[in-house]
Formats: C-alpha cells, structure tokens, sequence
C-alpha cells in the first residue's frame, strides 16, 4: 500500500458528526459538527464536503476509517452501516477502529482510556505491554489508582484522584483515518459495532404482523 494512500475516516459514536481525511502524516481536511441527533441525515453530506475540501473524489479512495464505539448505540450503527456500504460500492476495505484506539492514539504508555458511559458508568481500556480487554465500570467503584496517566471524557468524573490527565492533539476522526491507513497491509475483520453495554429500547409488546397466505 502507498504511503500517501487517502484515507477517509469518521465517527458517529457520540453527539458529533466527525470527519476527516489524511494521506500518510497528511491531514488534507476535517470537519466535527457537534450533534446530539440527525447524524444519518448529515453524516454523507459532511463526507462529501471533507472530500471537496481536498479536491478529492470517491475513487481517489484507498479505504475507509470508522468509529465503532463504544458509545451512543443508534450513531456506532449509522456509521459501521455506511462504512459496510461504501467499501461494497467503492472496493475498497472499511476498518474498524474503536474509541479507545483512536483516544490513545499518538499518546506515550502506558495511559489508560476512560470514557464517561453515562448514568454513573465508564467505559475503561488499559495501554500498555500487554493486550486489555474493554470494560463497562461502576464510577464508584472503578479502580484507578493515584498518578496514573488517564484521557478520554472519563477523566474528568475522577476528580478526588490525582491523575495525571493527557490530552491528545490528534482529532477523533483524524486518529480513526490514521489508525486505519496503519493497518492496510494486514487483514480486518468487516467493521462491527462494540458494544458493551445492553441497549436502552425495550423489545415492544405488540403483537407481531400476521402472515397471510
């Protein structure tokens, strides 16, 4: 793969429509509107501007970037589902890249990701020599100990402790894209949603439609 491949990554895992597209070390263009709804409706029009922004087309494409979560359920599939689509229509690959990657991306190890799941939960990743596995926590219970290094929108709901918080300078949507060019020379799997929590919507109670032959 060239190293000047373009590479367009974004992410609708939160209350943003997040963009960009890089080329090696390159950052040609990003854009992050911040939303708490209507990112299906918004989200192929900012593509399409991030891409006029660099004078690139669809072809020029290498591959794709995207978020896959952990976060708002309805925006991880409104993403992955246009991700699956244009790599299909493209042929190009899509991979999947996860909030906590792209949050310790470019930052020293080890760090620790903690990103507020809400309702006094946090969603918690380790980085460092050994390979951990996600975690959905219980703020109040969540142990980090003192002076360890932390970032993402978790660190914040620790304020009793003295942690040492960093703050990356890459964008989101530009660490999606650089993670992903990072990684097209060796296999992914079809990006998939992370979830790590159960949905909020209850199954309805109605009756289901009746098959008629």
């Amino acid at each position: 793969m060239r190293s000047d491949a373009l590479v367009l990554g974004f992410d609708t895992s939160a209350a943003h429509c997040a963009a960009a597209l890089v080329s090696g070390d390159r950052v040609l263009a990003k854009l992050q509107e911040d939303m708490a709804r209507g990112q299906a409706e918004r989200l192929m029009p900012l593509l399409e501007e991030v891409l006029a922004q660099a004078g690139a087309a669809w072809a020029d494409l290498a591959a794709i970037g995207v978020g896959i979560g952990p976060g708002n359920f309805t925006g991880i599939r409104i993403s992955v589902a246009a991700a699956r689509g244009l790599s299909l229509g493209l042929g190009v690959p899509a991979i999947g890249v996860s909030v906590f990657d792209a949050r310790a991306h470019g930052l020293p190890r080890p760090v620790t990701v903690v990103e507020d799941a809400r309702r006094g939960m946090v969603y918690v990743q380790d980085f460092d020599d050994a390979v951990r596995e996600p975690l959905l926590l219980d703020v109040s219970t969540t142990g980090i100990a003192e002076g360890v290094a932390v970032t993402g929108t978790g660190a914040a709901l620790f304020p009793d402790r003295a942690l040492r918080v960093l703050s990356s300078a890459t964008p989101l949507a530009v660490a999606i894209a650089q993670i992903a060019a990072s990684r097209l020379d060796s296999p992914q799997p079809r990006p998939a949603p992370l979830y790590l929590r159960a949905p909020d919507a209850a199954p309805s109670n109605d009756p289901g439609p009746v098959m008629l032959s």
